[in-house]
């Protein structure tokens, strides 16, 4: 069970398999075959769960976060949609007061997933824009 915690998306202009190639790179740095689904150790002493599909990368760690980042056909290029969720399956009431009611987190997954599709633009040398 996923509870919508914030959602952000943005247009990248270029086709959505082009997109998906400089996503992964982004979001894996240093994973070779980027599909599946297998384990990244993405902070010290910190494991996370990635499931990767033709249209979605997600993660997955601690007990309660998912982060997914879908793909979807754009009349500019290609549609990019970050969500995060709160999949805890106990104490599922605990993680607002875990993340201070989440004070900031809308914003500061905001301005993340703006980095992250101006990488995307220089990477692949066009146009990007947050929705």
């Amino acid at each position: 069970m996923k509870k919508l915690v914030t959602e952000v998306s943005g247009v990248v202009e270029a086709p959505a398999a082009q997109v998906r190639a400089a996503l992964a790179r982004a979001l894996l740095p240093g994973v070779r075959d980027v599909h599946g689904r297998f384990t990244v150790q993405d902070a010290p002493g910190h494991t996370s769960t990635v499931e990767v599909t033709g249209s979605v990368i997600a993660f997955q760690g601690g007990w309660w976060y998912r982060g997914e980042w879908s793909l979807a056909p754009h009349p500019s290029g290609t549609l990019l949609v970050h969500r995060v969720y709160n999949v805890a399956r106990r104490a599922r009431w605990g993680v607002g007061l875990a993340n201070r009611f989440f004070a900031g987190f809308a914003e500061e997954t905001r301005r993340s997933f703006t980095d992250t599709l101006t990488r995307l633009g220089a990477d692949l040398g066009t146009r990007t824009r947050v929705t």
